[in-house]
């Protein structure tokens, strides 16, 4: 995952400001969970090797938890690409488009979610059509 280099950001002013501000906060989160979850998921695989798990029940449960940890890894990563490529339209002067049909994405949706690339009408499309874009045939 390639992420954007802060010094190189140019200096926002007004709304750009407050969404780069939103995606900044929302990108420390995400990176922060995704540490935490990497070394909880490393803490569980590391157990059965300090010989603190012996019963086959507990190697079932370290192993459902790390896996869990690891999904959670993935779904944070995936959220920290999409922030980051909000990161990147916010700079090209492309944020807040929904990518689908082209139309203003709501500010009240940018607020809550910062990263949202879809308006919410399109996002219930893809709901709807089990993620497919309704304008593509």
């Amino acid at each position: 995952m390639e992420t954007t280099s802060t010094s190189k950001m140019p200096k926002f002013t007004g709304k750009k400001k407050v969404y780069f501000e939103a995606l900044m906060h929302a990108r420390e989160t995400y990176l922060g969970q995704m540490n935490f979850h990497a070394e909880e998921a490393l803490d569980s695989s590391n157990a059965d090797k300090r010989g603190v798990t012996t019963h086959m029940a507990d190697l079932g449960s370290d192993n459902f938890r790390h896996a869990m940890e690891l999904q959670l890894m993935t779904e944070e990563g995936s959220a920290l690409e999409l922030i980051e490529e909000a990161i990147q339209r916010l700079i090209d002067g492309d944020y807040g488009k929904c990518v689908d049909c082209g139309d203003d994405i709501p500010p009240a949706r940018l607020e809550v979610k910062p990263h949202a690339i879809y308006c919410i009408k399109c996002k219930s499309i893809r709901e709807q059509n089990d993620g497919m874009n309704p304008y593509i045939d």
